[in-house]
């Protein structure tokens, strides 16, 4: 008897020992014919199995490369399984890399051991820097779409980004502050975890533009560094702090919040008003307790929807898509937090 199966897995789908579905196949002796039916009728079953996954989509390893604090990467990792069983383009078989720092050089090697292996596709977050950049376009030309997820790298060949709209998360944040700030001149501390990361810094310039449109009384001042750790936000935060008197709200674009709030309420300059990104289980702890006012929050399981329907696309499983594949953003208070009464 031919066949393309395991022996192993025609058992499983008969229901018997492998040395039986052996005996079977090899036209041995000593079998029932109630048994040999159900060994024929397990290989028929396999085949229709086979050409149901077929029209589904192929197995596709896809690695998920992610540079984000634990916090978020967690996120990360369980928005990509829950929704792994709804897919029906592909079978996707993921492989995680999260880091909570990566360098530049670091996670071009890592890009680059990716090719070198070979890869259905990758879904990234790193920051939009030239070496990455060159990574993404030789990850494409060789054939592994890439997917950037929740903050871009647009001037790279990447297939498409799954994540926030980043302009339209930094005008809600505008708005929201120029409508709870009481008086016409004051000062807004925004705080973003690292330069290159693309979508910070669209939040950034749309909330910049926003606000002080609205609110033209106001100074804005930057802190940039600590990469939403704990320990750099508040090392580095202090530091630039030395000079400023008064805070009245903050932007938080890039976490570390519980680091921030401990180094203004040190500093004596706790914001009358918070705005934090990303509803983390930190986040989730701060606004139920009221020391934050809102979270700017938007579905992780979307986004890793869009992006694993951007590959199949690429491969030929599914419809083409949009270059951007965008979230919309939720405003979120300790009164509407998802799955909670």
């Amino acid at each position: 008897m031919t066949h393309r199966f395991p022996i192993k897995e025609v058992a499983r789908q008969a229901g018997l020992g492998t040395a039986t579905v052996d005996r079977v196949i090899n036209d041995r002796a000593h079998v029932s014919p109630q048994t040999r039916a159900r060994v024929h009728a397990a290989l028929r079953e396999l085949e229709a199995q086979e050409h149901q996954l077929s029209a589904r989509g192929r197995r596709m390893f896809v690695d998920v490369v992610v540079e984000a604090p634990q916090r978020f990467s967690r996120q990360v990792q369980a928005a990509c399984e829950a929704v792994l069983p709804q897919l029906s383009e592909a079978v996707f078989r993921p492989r995680f890399l999260l880091q909570e720092l990566m360098q530049d050089a670091d996670m071009a090697a890592a890009l680059k051991r990716i090719r070198k292996r070979g890869s259905a596709g990758v879904i990234l977050k790193a920051r939009d820097v030239p070496q990455v950049r060159q990574m993404v376009d030789m990850l494409e030309a060789a054939g592994i779409p890439v997917v950037t997820l929740v903050t871009d790298i647009p001037t790279s060949r990447r297939s498409a980004y799954a994540g926030v709209d980043n302009a339209k998360a930094g005008q809600v944040a505008a708005y929201l502050l120029a409508h709870m700030l009481p008086v016409s001149a004051g000062t807004v501390l925004t705080t973003r975890s690292q330069d290159a990361f693309q979508g910070e810094a669209a939040r950034y310039a749309h909330f910049k533009q926003a606000f002080l449109k609205l609110r033209p009384g106001y100074r804005l001042v930057e802190f940039t560094g600590g990469a939403g750790l704990a320990g750099g936000t508040r090392r580095q935060l202090g530091e630039m702090l030395r000079g400023v008197t008064d805070i009245d709200a903050v932007y938080s674009m890039g976490g570390g919040n519980r680091a921030i709030l401990d180094v203004l309420r040190a500093e004596r300059r706790a914001p009358k008003h918070y705005i934090a990104h990303d509803l983390d289980a930190e986040n989730r702890g701060l606004l139920r307790d009221g020391q934050i006012s809102f979270v700017l929050h938007h579905d992780l399981r979307l986004d890793m929807q869009h992006a694993f329907r951007a590959l199949a696309s690429r491969h030929g499983f599914a419809s083409p898509v949009e270059k951007a594949l965008l979230s919309d953003v939720q405003i979120l208070t300790p009164y509407n937090l998802p799955g909670e009464r």
